[in-house]
């Protein structure tokens, strides 16, 4: 069974073995969680990104989909790259919410992750509602079949991290 965990703090500084971006799907870095990872893992990251627009994504990472590359200087293994989706009023996207954590789960299995770290993915510019995103998240990884032992939910401010901890249930 996988053990959730929350933490109020920044995903570039997580010692595990995968940390999730949430990216944009250029893959090319970009704002919020997505702009950080890149920024502290430096240039290694940009260039395996720009290695798989080069061979698989020429188009970008479709939203929902996940893939790995290497974490650079970060004290992670590797890095989840994952696309959100943008909110939206009149269409329900949140089976695409729900991929993004379940791809990044299938390739830190795929990896041989045990630990892996989430941000609250959508919440920022994309806009998407953190109380949603919150359960949508951790119902996710709950009914998610995995390998990996912990994942660790890191918040960066207290209003998700009060969303995401009235999920779990800490």
């Amino acid at each position: 069974m996988t053990v959730i965990t929350l933490v109020r703090g920044d995903i570039t500084e997580q010692h595990v073995d995968a940390v999730v971006n949430a990216a944009n799907s250029s893959l090319l870095g970009g704002g919020g969680v997505d702009g950080a990872v890149h920024r502290k893992g430096g240039p290694e990251i940009l260039t395996a990104c720009r290695a798989l627009r080069a061979s698989h994504y020429g188009k970008g990472l479709p939203t929902g989909r996940a893939v790995a590359t290497t974490a650079g200087n970060l004290p992670a293994r590797w890095v989840i790259h994952t696309v959100g989706p943008v909110h939206s009023a009149e269409e329900d996207r949140s089976g695409l919410l729900a991929s993004c954590h379940r791809e990044s789960l299938r390739v830190a299995d795929e990896l041989g992750a045990k630990t892996v770290a989430f941000p609250a993915i959508s919440t920022g510019v994309y806009r998407w509602p953190v109380e949603d995103a919150a359960r949508i998240a951790v119902e996710t990884v709950r009914q998610a079949e995995t390998n990996v032992e912990e994942v660790r939910f890191v918040l960066f401010d207290e209003r998700a991290y009060e969303a995401f901890a009235a999920q779990v249930g800490d």
